[in-house]
């Protein structure tokens, strides 16, 4: 092996070696971070409706409880107001009511949901970039 050559195999070997340092060191964060805590942030978005309430009110920016209903259908009015109130409690949603005769309610993101945005981000460049047809999986 010649000396050029020699050099090529040890700059791709400290390549390789710092992508791997690099893996372990985002392994690491996610091992001290635990699985049973990251089951426990999962579970405060998952669920067949929590998503897509999240989605839909972060796209809106504030939506109206009626308008959320509609777009959301066919949720029933018991499980998008339990839902609305887990989100609430979890301190993802803020929700603003108006001492007004019909009572006139409004749901918004707050700044905890916000860091969840980049999340939303990702699944669009995700199913962009593979191609998912989510209409049938």
């Amino acid at each position: 092996m010649s000396s050029v050559e020699q050099r090529e195999y040890e700059v791709e070997k400290e390549c390789t070696y710092k992508e791997l340092q690099d893996e372990s060191q985002e392994i690491c964060k996610y091992e001290q971070l635990g699985c049973d805590r990251m089951c426990e942030g999962l579970s405060k978005i998952s669920g067949k409706w929590k998503l897509k309430l999240l989605y839909l009110i972060g796209y809106e920016e504030v939506i109206r409880y009626g308008q959320l209903k509609r777009n959301a259908d066919p949720i029933s009015h018991k499980v998008l107001s339990s839902q609305l109130k887990e989100l609430e409690q979890d301190g993802l949603i803020l929700r603003t009511e108006y001492p007004t005769i019909p009572p006139k309610v409004e749901y918004s993101l707050t700044k905890k949901e916000m860091g969840l945005l980049p999340m939303f981000d990702a699944l669009y460049e995700w199913i962009v970039t593979y191609e998912i047809d989510v209409e049938n999986d």
